[in-house]
């Protein structure tokens, strides 16, 4: 009767090594899906992150573009007062203008004949 208990007793832990093998190809297999679902999680995150950077920087471009535009007027506004000074300068003292572009002119030689 031993000899059947045991025999019994042996089925049973087959079954239930059985049991425990399916149990852990499940989990197995649920553990696979798991991290391919979190991949999925992270990469929706990722284009996210990417499109939000992406507007940031269509944002800061535009900014951009906004203040080299409003230099550029402000540039062309002094120069173009600046340039009526000089040329009012001019007018009234056209002897000294020309002696300081023949200065301007003898100091831009001989930089260039340097080289």
């Amino acid at each position: 009767m031993a000899t059947r208990t045991k025999e019994i007793g042996n089925g049973t832990i087959d079954r239930r090594l059985e049991a425990l093998r399916n149990d852990f190809d499940t989990l197995q297999t649920d553990v696979k899906s798991l991290a391919g679902d979190a991949g999925v999680v992270a990469s929706e995150r990722i284009s996210k992150a990417i499109r939000s950077a992406e507007d940031v920087a269509k944002r800061a471009l535009h900014l951009a573009e906004d203040a080299t535009s409003q230099a550029i007027d402000n540039v062309e506004h002094w120069a173009d007062d600046n340039l009526n000074t000089v040329r009012g300068s001019i007018r009234d003292q056209p002897i000294y203008a020309i002696g300081i572009s023949m200065g301007v002119g003898a100091v831009v030689g001989a930089m260039l004949s340097r080289r």
